[in-house]
């Protein structure tokens, strides 16, 4: 085991006020140059778009799990709880420091694009030929192995993993506060204090006292908005949307062998899938924002509209549309052909929901996928119960989707070419 830092580090942060580093092991992985790429991408992806105030990046944000775990640990050592593995401080502390280092340019819409996991990637740079390895080895050869384990789900004692990756961990409490507090709404804020207060380890799980229950309800509420208000903004979907168009239509051209007039190799890789670590690790936002800048010119008149709709915010329009059917489908289909316009790419029906925002699943288990581990609640008779057993109000919102479909499209040559439209897509679209 290493030693501690013979002077505590400490970060100034909006969200915690003092982010306190006391290990030698989490300074040093704070200043690899994996952990700093972290600065170059953003939390929220293009919800920036949307709300202007959402710039903060994955770096503050893993900086806060870190934070966060440090301070659950602190007060179980602090209380001598026996159910707490003192042994596992380091590790926690890691794996939630690191949880993210994987994540690429625009995260999840990323993923989806490319068909990546941001957790593979993560254990690739835990494991791989990196300076977070070199400083993870120092504990011992196999610590990079336990750390990447945690992030796996896979770690032999539950009660790590459910600290960075439980229906309550760290991750989401921080990212609730923090996107809360650069988006400038008010109902992504809950009682972190209290929570902390009520957490206790108990028979290798994580569990509340259920004295704490309304503070977990104000919780997942405060989720259940964020949800709604910020992940889901139908502003922020219509950027998504656009931005997988882009890396669609350029994927698309590279399989033809259209020459681009700029090309980045990393970027190269990526259309082509072979993509490695070192290059990998080079891909970052102000790398995609550069090519879309680039290919705003290219002659591929598709890709140039993309990027500059993209790059100036000329979003697309949307309209809420009740359970769209194959016929209606068929009609914006033609009508879209009908004035020049690509229904591939002019035209996306979304209903909004993503296995990373869900609200809350009482199940830890779902089919073939390994969800979250449930909230737990501690009563005074040491008897462990779900948490919607107890509560009405998490009962009530408990695998909850209230989304709506929405028909996202250009709306400027929809105006244009209004008179070669019928009436009912006139309407349909909101055109009069």
């Amino acid at each position: 085991m290493r030693e501690p830092l013979t002077e505590e580090k400490v970060f100034k942060d909006p969200v915690h006020d003092y982010v306190y580093v006391q290990d030698q092991t989490i300074w040093e992985l704070i200043n690899t140059k994996e952990f700093q790429r972290l600065r170059r991408i953003r939390q929220l992806g293009t919800t920036y778009l949307t709300f202007h105030g959402a710039e903060h990046s994955r770096f503050s944000h893993s900086l806060g799990v870190y934070e966060i775990t440090r301070r659950i640990i602190s007060q179980f050592e602090r209380h001598g709880y026996p159910d707490w593995p003192t042994e596992e401080r380091l590790v926690s502390l890691c794996a939630a420091l690191l949880h993210d280092v994987g994540h690429g340019p625009f995260s999840h819409s990323l993923e989806e694009i490319f068909d990546t996991d941001h957790e593979v990637w993560t254990c690739h740079i835990l494991l791989g030929d990196t300076d977070i390895n070199k400083v993870l080895r120092q504990v011992s050869d196999d610590f990079p192995d336990q750390v990447a384990a945690v992030i796996q789900k896979t770690y032999p004692k539950p009660i790590v993993v459910s600290l960075i990756s439980s229906q309550m961990d760290a991750d989401r409490m921080d990212y609730l506060l923090r996107d809360a507090y650069f988006t400038g709404v008010n109902y992504g804020t809950f009682d972190l204090e209290r929570i902390l207060r009520v957490l206790r380890p108990y028979q290798g799980k994580i569990v509340v006292k259920e004295s704490g229950m309304h503070a977990v309800e104000h919780y997942l509420m405060s989720r259940y908005q964020m949800y709604w208000q910020i992940y889901f903004h139908p502003v922020t979907r219509s950027s998504e949307i656009i931005l997988r168009q882009i890396f669609r239509r350029a994927q698309e051209l590279n399989e033809q062998g259209y020459a681009f007039r700029w090309m980045s190799g990393p970027l190269k890789q990526l259309l082509n899938n072979t993509l490695q670590l070192d290059d990998y690790l080079k891909l970052d936002e102000p790398l995609a924002q550069t090519a879309f800048a680039e290919w705003a010119d290219e002659s591929d008149e598709l890709l140039s509209d993309l990027c500059r709709r993209f790059l100036h915010r000329q979003l697309y329009k949307y309209v809420t549309i009740d359970n769209p059917d194959e016929t209606l489908l068929l009609e914006v289909t033609d009508a879209l052909q009908a004035i020049g316009l690509n229904p591939d790419y002019h035209m996306e029906i979304d209903y909004p929901f993503d296995l990373p925002y869900d609200v809350y699943r009482p199940d830890q288990n779902n089919g073939e996928k390994r969800e979250k581990a449930p909230i737990l609640l501690l009563d005074s008779e040491d008897r462990i119960s779900e948490i919607s057993v107890k509560s009405d109000i998490v009962r009530s919102i408990t695998g909850l989707h209230q989304g709506q479909y929405h028909l996202y499209f250009p709306e400027e040559p929809l105006r244009q070419n209004k008179a070669l439209l019928s009436e009912r897509m006139v309407k349909l679209f909101k055109l009069d």
